[in-house]
């Protein structure tokens, strides 16, 4: 019963998301809805500021740092929990099962999740989903597309995900508070860590644009559709074509 409160906390949230987004009727997206272009636009800037400043820290090492690879492994394992809980409450048991094996395996093998044992030894690839995904399959529109000050392109339904997932984590049951306090900032390094491996990349593609707006909106959106399964792959933009 210690830990009803804490249960209690944790469906605040969630109960909050559903209601304020509840009403939006889900949709077969397409186009771009932008009504926030202009301030998009200006968070857009400092975000490629700071990709650019990232990029530079990167120069010459193309695997993005040993350590910065470690960090990201261990993030990516503290944040399986919370995947397993989106897998469940989209009724997807397999890929709940996957990611649990791979928390297992990693949390064992990988010393804590330093390093991942799950997909180089046991090929247990990693299942990525959020409570956006969620949102989507509980039948959530789109929203708006908005992009967020360091976070980078999202929509209204991805941001209020983004909020819940924060909250909503499995660990915050078990972890006392400071525990899992602790453990958001090392997911918050880790997954910054994860970022700086590929700024050079992204910043590239992005420096290259005569819109670099315009273009990381449309991947993101067409990318996020397909892996969300609302688009098939033929309307996938893909920025490396020639």
């Amino acid at each position: 019963m210690q830990h009803l409160p804490r249960l209690f906390r944790l469906a605040v949230p969630l109960l909050a998301a559903s209601l304020l987004l509840g009403c939006a009727v889900q949709q077969n997206p397409s186009g771009i809805n932008d009504p926030f272009e202009q301030s998009n636009r200006q968070t857009h800037e400092f975000n490629l500021a700071l990709s650019g400043a990232l990029a530079g820290m990167t120069d010459g090492d193309s695997d993005g740092g040993a350590v910065t690879k470690v960090a990201a492994n261990f993030a990516a394992n503290l944040g399986l929990p919370n995947k397993i809980l989106n897998s469940l409450l989209q009724g997807r048991i397999e890929p709940a099962v996957m990611n649990t094996l791979r928390l297992v395996v990693n949390t064992t093998f990988g010393v804590g999740g330093l390093f991942d044992a799950a997909g180089t030894s046991f090929d247990l690839p990693e299942h990525h989903t959020d409570f956006g995904e969620t949102l989507y399959v509980w039948g959530v529109g789109e929203g708006a597309y908005l992009e967020l000050p360091v976070i980078g392109p999202s929509t209204e339904r991805d941001a209020a995900g983004k909020v819940v997932d924060f909250f909503l984590d499995p660990l915050g049951t078990v972890l006392t508070v400071r525990e899992h306090n602790a453990v958001r900032v090392l997911r918050g390094a880790g997954n910054a860590a994860g970022k700086l491996r590929y700024a050079g990349s992204i910043n590239d593609m992005l420096q290259g644009s005569a819109d670099s707006y315009a273009q990381a909106r449309l991947i993101y959106l067409q990318n996020r559709r397909f892996a969300l399964g609302a688009t098939s792959d033929e309307d996938v933009f893909d920025p490396y074509a020639e």
